[in-house]
């Protein structure tokens, strides 16, 4: 019997292994495979730009399509990421001009960015949606310990500080897109050199654009959590909760 439960102990996946699982599996069927059928495949020899745009673009929304189905909830990042491969793809066999392309790619963060600043003035501030949920942050614990010191409504201010760089990582975010897309899309679209940029321009994003905007984004999480902790006078750690 022991054995058995062993078994079912090590069989059982973690946390950590499901989450290396969720970044690889974004990793390859969002950024590694699209990238390689673009690059080596669109060539009239094989599949063609066309069929390459409509191969490379199977995979990102498979992998979101299955993402929602399997979390049982709807993730606005995979549903945005969604619309962004339905757009790009629409624009690329509809053969319009790369600024279209270009457009898009710098609306989705830009509207971002305005949702983030927006939200401020509503009660469902994003910044608390995204950084301090429930899932996080302890709040009850959180509210009491700001109650004491008398600093809830500091702490509401230096929120919304905070989203005000989340916001401008995704301005930044947005500006970098339509530079990336204006340099790199410079062929004919429908052209075979066309899906091959498109390629170039998916692999280059992220190291290009990524990593400034998580800088900022940490940058905005150091504050809030340095804050935390200056009005409170407790470690931001007794306020995250605990993993089940």
């Amino acid at each position: 019997m022991s054995n058995n439960m062993n078994n079912d102990v090590s069989t059982k996946p973690s946390k950590k292994q499901s989450q290396n699982g969720g970044f690889l599996g974004n990793l390859a069927f969002n950024i590694v495979i699209p990238v390689l059928i673009l690059t080596n495949l669109s060539g009239e020899d094989y599949l063609g730009p066309a069929w390459s745009v409509v191969c490379a673009l199977i995979f990102p929304i498979g992998f979101g399509l299955w993402d929602l189905k399997k979390s049982g909830k709807v993730n606005g990042y995979s549903v945005l990421g969604i619309v962004s491969v339905f757009l790009t793809g629409g624009i690329t066999l509809l053969k319009l001009p790369a600024e279209y392309i270009a457009i898009k790619e710098a609306a989705i963060p830009a509207i971002l960015g305005i949702a983030v600043l927006v939200s401020q003035y509503t009660h469902k501030s994003l910044v608390k949606l995204l950084i301090l949920n429930d899932n996080v942050i302890d709040w009850p614990a959180l509210s009491q310990a700001l109650e004491n010191n008398d600093n809830t409504k500091l702490f509401e201010r230096k929120i919304t500080i905070s989203s005000y760089i989340v916001a401008a990582s995704f301005f930044l975010s947005s500006v970098l897109n339509y530079v990336l897309a204006k340099v790199i899309l410079v062929s004919e679209p429908g052209t075979t050199a066309y899906a091959e940029e498109l390629g170039r321009m998916t692999a280059l994003s992220y190291p290009i654009i990524m990593i400034p905007s998580l800088i900022m984004l940490f940058a905005a999480l150091a504050y809030l959590f340095t804050q935390m902790k200056r009005l409170t006078g407790e470690d931001f750690f007794s306020f995250l909760r605990e993993e089940s």
